[in-house]
């Protein structure tokens, strides 16, 4: 069986997009096609699926990294915020997306919140199958 970090990152990402669009707790909020993904964006994403993108990607990474929170995750997917004639500067996300894919996840059965004393989310059985099975049918 391939792992996760074995197979390309790209398309594990999309085929577990389309695996998550079927869930029926995964669904945009009314929202979500008008809202920037964090402070510096300057236009909403322009992909009319890319919160499952962004939702299966969550889930990859906090299979990869372990117990992960919303503060690593808006660290992770933050990037240069354009400050003019000034030199640019790593800006986090916004951090009520990410909050909510999490919430939704949780919901579905794919991550848990962590006992240990780290805290943060990891996947269940159910989130590890599923990637596993991607990353089998991307290999």
């Amino acid at each position: 069986m391939p792992l996760t970090k074995e197979v390309n990152p790209n398309k594990l990402i999309w085929r577990l997009a389309d695996e998550l669009k079927k869930d029926d707790n995964l669904k945009p909020p009314a929202w979500a096609k008008n809202v920037k993904t964090g402070v510096n964006s300057e236009r909403p994403p322009m992909q009319k699926d890319w919160w499952y993108l962004r939702a299966s990607a969550i889930l990859r990474k906090i299979h990869l990294t372990g117990p992960v929170g919303t503060e690593r995750l808006r660290t992770v997917y933050g990037s240069l915020k354009n400050r003019g004639v000034r030199p640019s500067h790593h800006a986090k996300a916004g951090g009520k997306i990410i909050r909510l894919m999490l919430q939704q996840l949780e919901k579905s059965g794919y991550v848990k919140k962590s006992e240990l004393q780290k805290k943060g989310r990891i996947t269940t059985p159910k989130g590890q199958r599923l990637i596993n099975k991607m990353a089998k049918a991307v290999r």
